[in-house]
């Protein structure tokens, strides 16, 4: 295969020799490799300015990161025979780390797979592409599954909106063999249905898994609220470990009935309540009708999407922190967490410890956690380090 050549200014190699997989526009030399010549999605071999080859991009023309590497030897290029490669090389880490089949198969740049997301539910497979790129070989992404994991099924859910900055449609559609509208996955000993088809992501939120096993610990005998709910992930497990009564808390029909089925699933359905609303408006009802719990939950969608949303999301989140503390017995447990890759662990615990003083209690953070081993972090892009979760005592002094 013969590939274009994309240019880089001089030094502006030093980033990707030091790890980085990114290229932004203003680093490329558009004298000697014009940015409008390639293709949406095309490869093209990177070198230096003097020429030097540094590996192969998938290119995005009209972004600011311009390209993606794919593969830092020329002599490979993103085809089935990489993809089989880099499978192998992702399943070697997901079964070092668990014992069942059910996880984050391929974490987008870090499994050197930028813009491709595979969530593995046993004998099923939900993929994600968010590049043009990878929505050119998704044929080839198929083919090479099937080969390394032999699945019964292959969904491709492509209905989010990192596709429109790349140009792509949005569809969902089961490339190979057949997936039902919801399957089944275990997570740290308790089942869930999962709806792949219309659910949230993939239809379902392994990068939590950790936290909610450590949560575990601390909810025996104890009334939960679990804000945020989705399909009871924190919820349900807190009732199958010894929660005396749970309460699921969740904007979606769908996703409450869900949580009373994955109840009623792993014979806990007499200690799970559901109840459906906008968690602000719910948590405040709660407040005013004087209910306590020995734990709340706080797992929100990201408030802060980007840089412009800094200030009114790091407020969103004081605000339902303050909520969720005043819904706390004298001495309680908040699980206070965050998928805002813009929100720094330290961030987080700053507005954990001004909302405890806010309200006059004492805070004391007993445990912190981030995402699994299915979510590895590559070291020189931090945007891949996103998940934050703080286990925090919450008392009257």
């Amino acid at each position: 295969m013969t590939l274009p050549i994309l240019v880089l200014n001089s030094q502006a190699d030093r980033r990707l020799k030091l790890g980085h997989l990114w290229i932004y526009s203003n680093e490329v030399d558009v004298a000697k490799s014009p940015l409008k010549s390639f293709s949406m999605g095309q490869q093209a071999l990177v070198t230096t300015n003097s020429g030097k080859p540094l590996g192969i991009a998938l290119v995005n023309p009209n972004g600011l990161i311009c390209g993606r590497l794919v593969s830092r030897d020329e002599k490979y290029p993103l085809n089935k025979s990489l993809l089989v490669h880099r499978i192998k090389q992702s399943l070697a880490l997901r079964e070092m780390a668990f014992d069942e089949p059910f996880y984050r198969l391929i974490y987008g740049d870090a499994d050197l797979l930028p813009g491709l997301v595979v969530d593995r539910f046993g004998d099923y497979l939900v993929v994600q592409i968010a590049s043009a790129g990878m929505e050119l070989v998704k044929g080839e992404i198929v083919e090479a599954l099937v080969q390394v994991l032999n699945p019964h099924g292959v969904l491709l859910a492509n209905e989010h909106s990192a596709r429109a900055l790349e140009g792509l449609s949005e569809y969902t559609e089961v490339a190979y063999g057949e997936v039902p509208e919801s399957v089944e996955l275990v997570e740290n000993g308790t089942r869930f249905m999962a709806p792949v088809h219309g659910g949230q992501k993939t239809g379902w939120f392994y990068d939590h898994r950790m936290n909610r096993a450590l949560l575990q610990q601390y909810v025996q005998g104890r009334r939960v609220l679990d804000v945020f709910s989705y399909i009871g992930g924190w919820g349900v497990q807190a009732a199958v470990a010894g929660a005396s009564e749970v309460f699921c808390v969740d904007a979606s029909e769908s996703a409450t009935d869900a949580v009373l089925e994955n109840a009623q699933l792993n014979g806990v359905a007499d200690k799970v309540a559901a109840i459906q609303g906008k968690a602000i408006d719910v948590l405040k009802e709660l407040i005013a009708s004087d209910e306590r719990f020995d734990v709340v939950v706080l797992d929100p969608p990201a408030f802060i999407k980007k840089r412009k949303d800094q200030k009114a999301g790091e407020a969103a989140y004081r605000h339902i922190n303050e909520l969720g503390m005043r819904l706390l017995g004298r001495d309680g447990l908040l699980v206070s967490a965050s998928c805002s890759m813009h929100l720094g662990k330290d961030t987080l615990l700053e507005i954990v410890r001004a909302s405890g003083r806010h309200l006059d209690r004492h805070v004391q953070i007993i445990g912190q956690g981030g995402q699994g081993p299915d979510h590895p972090i590559h070291p020189a892009i931090p945007e891949t380090d996103y998940l934050k979760a703080v286990f925090a005592r919450v008392y009257l002094a």
